[in-house]
């Protein structure tokens, strides 16, 4: 082939080189769901200490209803910055409720009581929070739905005891189909599905989590991005929701 031909080709491959990693980049940081998810008037956040410091008044400045903070983990971590955000996100105006991030290592009693010893069951908050999917070595070898199941069952209960609703369950679609369906399906659903909107084959959601690469000002912790929120229904009926 001619000289030219072979530059011509060259200059070809490297702009669809450097488009799709321009594309892979761009992926990397935009999710598809803004759009979508804005028609929900009622939007919230979640934090963990990944987002270090939280100036809450800031955080509620920027149309920010509601936060879910994470509390503990397993039988026996619980957030360091918990009681600081919670009180924090109360003080400001918003609606907060607590979430556990599920261990499939531990009983469900020994959690229940982790959180329930962290956690106030003050006025107004949002039911409690358990988020189940998967880490670790569990993302290739799962753990089995009926193992997982019996520890649920108990954690669950313990918290609607004690707080007097039934906790919201936070969870992927692949985790609600090995976990949650036709077993937990009496519960509040907290979606993740940050690729794009919830489809026609996804559960019923009561929040959904549309971003893990949201972008607000008021925090200054390791993790650059926080995860948004919205709630499906009207501002009346979050109002409502819980209480």
């Amino acid at each position: 082939m001619h000289r030219k031909a072979w530059a011509v080709l060259a200059a070809a491959g490297l702009c669809v080189a450097l488009a799709g990693i321009g594309a892979l980049c761009a992926y990397k940081f935009y999710r598809p769901n803004h759009d979508a998810a804005m028609q929900y008037p009622v939007q919230g956040i979640d934090v963990s200490e990944y987002q270090g410091k939280i100036d809450w008044l800031t955080i509620a400045s920027q149309d920010i209803s509601f936060a879910f903070i994470k509390a503990t983990e397993g039988s026996g971590y619980t957030d360091p910055y918990f009681s600081e955000n919670f009180s924090g996100a109360q003080a400001a105006g918003l609606r907060v409720g607590a979430y556990h991030f599920f261990s499939y290592d531990s009983s469900g009693k020994t959690q229940a009581e982790n959180f329930i010893a962290a956690v106030p069951n003050a006025p107004g908050m949002l039911p409690p929070v358990v988020d189940i999917e998967y880490y670790g070595r569990y993302y290739l070898f799962s753990q089995p739905a009926n193992a997982a199941q019996e520890e649920l069952d108990v954690l669950l209960q313990m918290l609607e005891d004690h707080y007097g609703c039934k906790p919201i369950l936070y969870t992927t679609a692949r985790a609600w189909r090995q976990y949650i369906c036709n077993r937990f399906e009496e519960y509040p659903l907290w979606l993740r599905s940050v690729y794009g909107p919830p489809g026609k084959n996804d559960p019923q959601w009561m929040f959904w989590q549309y971003t893990d690469r949201g972008l607000l000002s008021g925090f200054s912790g390791p993790e650059n991005f926080v995860d948004r929120n919205v709630f499906f229904g009207t501002l009346a009926q979050f109002e409502a929701f819980g209480t």
